[in-house]
């Protein structure tokens, strides 16, 4: 007999919070974080994506590449940030305060609360999309506000009500969401191999003038950028899953499970760049208009419009539920006297009266793309900055001053000045306003940078830069406390006198204390 931790009920709702996970309630493997990585973007919203090197004039070839490049590049950059789940139990916003401090931590709370906020928007206009058209081709459902509202409202009641069941009942809606929609998407191949053409040309090349054939380099960037967005914008969420872990799990196995998910995004990614070209060649008046689901029900044999119906209803579910899951949580971790469920709850509110006023009273579907892409660019150097101080901190945390924010005291290891560490706030901020200054997102946001490169958006390769340059220079020049490290002391950089602040209830009481 073993004496392993028996998992809870898929049905039974989750207590944890933002607290440490107990080691008795850590029974989730590198497979399960796999799962719920590949699930949360095997949906429409990755295949669209898929779409946009075809949309920028690539050939099916290059696309290709610049899509392989983006995701590969993006799966390396993200997968260590799986590492701190297991290391402490805890979701990343939470153990960012070991490197920005005490009220620092915010600063990943926010950010991964607005790339939820962000996403699973996008998740559920997508997939409502899709469902509502492949019902109109299938069996002549109007495709109207009405019925868009109605496939809208069940997309995000059916996800918040998996959320607020928590972290079991999420991995078995993705363990089927992985299997089923990768089915349904490789059945494309039946389904458009009569149509796709891998020599289709795009819009560069020996026919194209020169001011066309310069716009290559751009355009090929650009869309490796944009692919590597989807793997980065899961950073700020690793954690919330992988806490679940167990700490002794090997680190390699954890890494490789978040990145072989990325990897194997390149299902829905090759499924949008197969059917671009097809889109592009025998209905290009959609894309002249940016309706890429409107573009793949029009190519689409009629037999397939049910897989297009069931791959929007399954997508969309795993994609939302893994989004709108860390907004909960990372709500409750900014707003302690919040649970998980009320703050799920609270959020998941908010985010339904948005995606209903955003979509039929503003129209800004297009827009919070241009937004997410803004948040990832601000998202990717906070993520440089966590791996490079859990490289110094050699992978050692104090899980008591982590929560010291959330129990609403002060002090602690890592209250450095004031709650905050003005050595990463400071590179954290110069990095994403220059990263922000080089967006370059053409007719909707161009930083006042973003032409220096002759249209290249270099957003995500200046932050990301910048924070790596710029993090260890200043913590070798400014050394953090040397109790900020544990017990084998800092790697790669100095450290100065130790602060030994003691964690107390009042700040009054801590300030009679360090008097």
């Amino acid at each position: 007999m073993t004496n392993e931790p028996k998992a809870p009920a898929v049905t039974e709702v989750e207590q944890h919070g933002i607290e440490p996970i107990p080691a008795a309630d850590r029974t989730a493997k590198p497979l399960d974080l796999f799962r719920l990585v590949f699930g949360g973007a095997n949906t429409f919203a990755t295949v669209v994506l898929g779409s946009f090197p075809i949309l920028f004039g690539l050939s099916f070839k290059d696309a290709l590449v610049a899509t392989v490049l983006g995701v590969v590049v993006g799966g390396l950059i993200l997968c260590p940030m799986a590492v701190f789940g297991p290391t402490n139990g805890m979701n990343n916003a939470v153990s960012s305060s070991g490197h920005l401090g005490v009220h620092g931590r915010v600063v990943g709370s926010f950010l991964s609360l607005l790339t939820a906020f962000a996403f699973f928007s996008i998740s559920v206009w997508s997939s409502g999309d899709a469902l509502v058209g492949g019902a109109n081709r299938l069996v002549g459902l109007p495709q109207n506000a009405v019925t868009l509202s109605l496939a809208y409202g069940v997309f995000a009641v059916l996800i918040l009500t998996v959320c607020i069941y928590g972290f079991r009942f999420m991995l078995w809606v993705n363990k089927i969401a992985v299997v089923a929609a990768s089915l349904l998407f490789l059945l494309g191949i039946v389904a458009f191999a009569g149509t796709f053409d891998a020599s289709y040309a795009g819009t560069f090349g020996q026919g194209a003038d020169a001011t066309t054939n310069a716009l290559f380099w751009p355009s090929f960037i650009g869309s490796a950028l944009i692919v590597m967005s989807n793997p980065i914008s899961f950073g700020a969420f690793l954690g919330d899953w992988s806490r679940y872990i167990p700490a002794e799990t090997p680190k390699r196995k954890v890494m490789a499970a978040a990145f072989l998910a990325q990897v194997a995004t390149l299902v829905p990614f090759g499924f949008g760049l197969v059917t671009a070209t097809i889109i592009a060649t025998e209905a290009p008046a959609f894309f002249e208009n940016s309706d890429y689901v409107g573009g793949l029900l029009a190519v689409s044999p009629a037999w397939y419009f049910l897989p297009v119906c069931l791959i929007a209803l399954v997508g969309g579910m795993s994609t939302g539920t893994t989004a709108l899951y860390g907004t909960g949580l990372d709500f409750s971790s900014v707003f302690p006297r919040f649970s998980r469920v009320q703050a799920t709850l609270f959020i998941g509110s908010i985010a339904i009266v948005f995606i209903f006023v955003g979509r039929f009273a503003f129209n800004i579907v297009q827009s919070i793309s241009t937004f997410a892409v803004l948040i990832i660019t601000c998202t990717a150097p906070w993520m440089i900055m966590m791996m490079i101080g859990y490289m110094t901190r050699r992978g050692w945390y104090d899980a008591d001053s982590l929560q010291v924010f959330n129990r609403r005291q002060v002090g602690g290891r890592y209250w450095f000045n004031r709650g905050w560490n003005w050595r990463a706030m400071g590179v954290w901020i110069f990095s994403a306003v220059m990263g922000i200054m080089f967006v370059n997102v053409p007719n909707q946001f161009v930083g006042a940078l973003g032409n220096l490169a002759a249209g290249v958006d270099l957003s995500i390769p200046v932050s990301i830069g910048l924070a790596a340059v710029l993090y260890p220079a200043v913590l070798w020049l400014f050394p953090e406390p040397a109790d900020a490290f544990g017990p084998a002391g800092p790697r790669f950089v100095r450290a100065a006198a130790p602060k030994n602040i003691p964690i107390v209830d009042e700040k009054k009481d801590l300030e009679s204390v360090l008097s």
